[in-house]
């Protein structure tokens, strides 16, 4: 393979704790951090890969203005074409800051910006917390974090107190609302029923109007509890009593919504301290969870991120094979992609001529032009795909023969 072949096809670097949002029809990946000789090193704050769909190519961007520190455990989320950075842990602690930039640039230029001008009071300083997007809004939940001794409430699990600076660790449970059209911060009044407890490495997703949470970490343990916010009435559901199987413990895991009424539910870390790699799919409709059998087994995730693509399709993208406590050394930069329903026929044809292109050389450039750039953008797609395939067991040759 050629060097620039083999530059044209180059992925995003390995990497757990980061942020990726689906715009259009583009995977978007930033921050995050890897281990490098026991030590926990964040990438690059001025950097975003993203991934385009049709052809299955990487491209690094750099990127400018008021930069996030290099930080994990941020919660990402995007609106209107913006990707919104909020909370994480770096060098210097636990944050609360909020940032974003516009992904629809029409010069190429990605360009952070802080947002200071804010109206309200913005939660205290966290990561691993999670959030829905609702009617312009970015709504958090959760998180693990610090708060000073008056900041103390009933919202708040202390783990860890440091008590010459009357400063306190721990885990929390309010919710806290910010309106991108008006840059306000405010807490709703919760109008009935019980909030999940306290906790951080859980999941949340939308469907209509309900945000939902699944699992996560609470004190010394982990959930497989499900709960549901009324993001009008802010009601709370209590926990859902889910008729039959459902899935075991787990926190570092991904919830996404898949159609109207369905919710995907991939990896995580056990109770017991084991990588997962299991898939379930809830129905809102049975109130029932289903566990996918045909998923494999070898490749386990964890503190991954996972978008719904254009076709129904869930992106599962880096993370951690390891348990990340004990063994922190398995960062992935895979792209595991999950067909949660039937693709389009023009998908299916476009797939066919794609992978068999060799043979169609003759009868492609007969194509009509439109048609002709979608197939040249498959062609290259099954081209990256093999590549990475070549290149992924060459490496696990190479790592046999070194063990031998």
């Amino acid at each position: 393979m050629a060097a620039d072949s083999a530059e044209q096809f180059c992925v995003a670097e390995e990497r757990s704790g980061h942020c990726a949002v689906v715009d259009g029809n583009f995977l978007y990946v930033w921050g995050g951090y890897v281990s490098i000789e026991e030590n926990e090193v964040y990438l690059p704050n001025d950097e975003l890969w993203i991934y385009e769909m049709d052809s299955g190519l990487w491209t690094m961007h750099l990127m400018e203005g008021e930069l996030p520190t290099s930080m994990s455990g941020s919660c990402g989320a995007s609106i209107n074409g913006k990707l919104y950075i909020f909370g994480g842990f770096d060098d210097k602690g636990y944050s609360n800051r909020l940032y974003y930039v516009n992904l629809r640039t029409k010069n190429g230029t990605y360009r952070w910006k802080k947002i200071t001008n804010f109206k309200g009071q913005p939660p205290t300083p966290r990561d691993k917390l999670s959030c829905w997007v609702y009617k312009d809004r970015l709504i958090y939940f959760g998180g693990y974090g610090c708060r000073k001794h008056n900041e103390l409430s009933d919202c708040f699990d202390v783990h860890d107190a440091f008590w010459e600076g009357q400063i306190f660790w721990g885990w929390h449970n309010d919710v806290h609302v910010f309106d991108t059209n008006t840059q306000t911060w405010s807490q709703p009044a919760i109008r009935g029923g019980d909030p999940p407890q306290p906790r951080a490495a859980h999941t949340c997703a939308v469907l209509g109007n309900k945000g939902y949470i699944f699992g996560g970490r609470v004190l010394q343990t982990r959930m497989n509890d499900l709960h549901c916010l009324n993001l009008d009435t802010w009601t709370w559901s209590g926990r859902i009593n889910i008729s039959g199987e459902k899935p075991k413990d787990r926190s570092w895991h991904t919830l996404t919504p898949i159609g109207d009424d369905r919710l995907f539910l991939f990896g995580g870390l056990s109770s017991d301290n084991v990588p997962l790699s299991d898939g379930w799919i809830h129905s809102i409709t049975t109130n029932g969870w289903k566990q996918l059998t045909h998923l494999p087994k070898s490749r386990p995730r964890l503190w991954h991120t996972a978008c719904l693509g254009k076709e129904g399709e869930v992106m599962v993208f880096g993370g951690s094979k390891d348990d990340l406590h004990f063994m922190d050394t398995g960062h992935c930069s895979d792209l595991l992609i999950f067909q949660t329903q039937p693709y389009s026929l023009l998908r299916l044809c476009l797939d066919c001529i794609g992978k068999n292109a060799a043979l169609l050389k003759n009868q492609i450039p007969c194509l009509p032009s439109k048609l002709l750039q979608q197939v040249l953008k498959k062609i290259t797609f099954w081209a990256a795909v093999s590549h990475r395939q070549e290149k992924k067991a060459e490496t696990e040759r190479q790592c046999h023969l070194n063990t031998t």
